[in-house]
């Protein structure tokens, strides 16, 4: 076996330190799209592993500018190349999923965009070492981490850490306004209320799924003045999920921290490789990656649906004037929120379970849409971005609605026809 470059706690921190918040203009923009994958006959019909083989090995022949990857449950996963702007951002994907369509329904199979999936148990079809750790580790705190590795799906926003200096524009405060208006996001493009065909009394299902898994690795650091020092904190005390091994049988320890790992060097002492992998494994709401990874929106349904949320939160991270107005927006919230980290607060349990009912969220995600809508043209958005922007404020956000309320709509209304139905024999 190769040496094992030996690598000290403090150079491990000092190489957080550095990596986690790359400062600078906000320039750049990426996104995450994940989507169920269904017969497209009868989406209740689980769709067997050996198709989804067949259909990965299809896709990947495909010429994508996106990277194209498989989630545990079988979710598709187009991640885009960083972008110089929005536009060019959507343009990209767009091209990518006029390919990724056609050829799955060429095979029989659909994309849906729900963040939980409203049909199906979680079911793990990949079997990869790291995901076996993954759902051995996850296993000691339920059912939830199946939930979320098999049955979930999200769009995720990548901005620019930002400015190194205070203003609108700094990172730190950047970081803080992740947080609060995640909540608002997560709250507006709530898309997941079903389980197994029934409600769950949650509006974003998903997120409610996130929330119960391992505190140490899925809740948000905590606050402060220096987000860097937090973050390399909240690293290398978070637990161990999984030690790698060549021979593909990967450990899943039980209380090792990856603090402690460097300072026992059982079963190995770890190298930067490690550290760096371990990072992979964290999942908390706002992950720093260099840039910010927003992680709290659910799927969105439509062949364009996940265009909005990305339009929304680009034009509040990267114009400075929406930067500004959404943070004097969003600051009020630390109030509803308190002292317990995101997603384990009031602020984003209200999100959860009432979405845009709740009357504080519903009005920072009006003032938030308009900062939004004013700030696309500056950023040279497209007319049809705009329209599809302002076509989801008026249905949905103006009217203190979430794309989750449409899918219980249809529920109780087919409920209801039922029970005519039967009462009428």
């Amino acid at each position: 076996m190769p040496v094992r470059p030996a690598v000290s706690e403090a150079e491990l921190e000092a190489h957080l330190h550095g990596i986690c918040f790359k400062t600078g203009p906000p320039r750049r923009i990426g996104v995450e799209i994940e989507w169920l994958v269904h017969d497209a006959r009868n989406p209740r019909c689980p769709v067997e592993p050996a198709r989804l083989q067949s259909a990965a090995t299809a896709l990947r022949a495909l010429p994508l500018t996106s990277r194209l990857t498989f989630e545990p449950g079988g979710q598709l996963e187009l991640s885009s190349l960083p972008a110089t702007s929005l536009t060019d951002c959507i343009e990209a994907v767009t091209a990518d999923l006029a390919q990724v369509r056609p050829a799955m329904l060429a095979m029989g199979l659909g994309l849906a965009g729900h963040g939980h999936n409203p049909w199906h148990p979680p079911r793990r079809v990949l079997t990869d070492p790291r995901y076996n750790a993954m759902e051995t580790y996850f296993d000691r705190w339920g059912s939830a981490g199946r939930s979320m590795m098999c049955a979930t799906a999200s769009v995720q926003v990548c901005v620019d850490a930002g400015h190194e200096e205070p203003g609108p524009l700094g990172y730190s405060r950047r970081w803080l306004l992740a947080h609060l208006l995640g909540a608002v996001l997560a709250a507006a493009f709530a898309n997941s209320p079903i389980s197994e065909s029934c409600p769950t009394g949650y509006r974003t299902t998903r997120q409610v799924i996130w929330s119960q898994l391992d505190p140490a690795r899925t809740l948000a650091p905590p606050p402060g003045p220096d987000p860097r020092t937090a973050w390399a904190r909240y690293v290398l005390d978070a637990p161990v999920m999984c030690v790698r091994s060549e021979d593909g049988h990967w450990d899943a320890p039980e209380g090792l921290t990856f603090r402690e790992w460097i300072r026992t060097g059982v079963p190995s002492p770890p190298t930067q490789e490690d550290l760096d992998y371990h990072v992979t494994t964290l999942f908390p709401p706002v992950r720093p990656r260099g840039h910010l990874e927003l992680r709290m929106i659910d799927a969105q349904s439509g062949d364009a649906g996940w265009i909005v949320p990305l339009a929304v939160t680009a034009a509040l991270f990267d114009d400075p004037e929406a930067t500004e107005r959404a943070y004097r927006i969003v600051k009020p919230l630390a109030e509803t929120a308190g002292s317990r980290p995101a997603p384990r607060n009031p602020l984003w349990r209200h999100a959860a379970r009432a979405a845009l009912t709740d009357p504080e969220l519903h009005s920072a995600a009006v003032a938030c849409f308009a900062a939004a809508q004013e700030a696309l043209p500056r950023l040279g958005a497209s007319p049809e971005v705009r329209a599809a922007v302002a076509e989801f404020t008026e249905r949905y956000v103006a009217r203190g609605r979430c794309p989750a309320d449409d899918h219980l709509d249809a529920l109780y209304a087919a409920e209801g026809d039922l029970i005519v139905g039967k009462d009428s024999q």
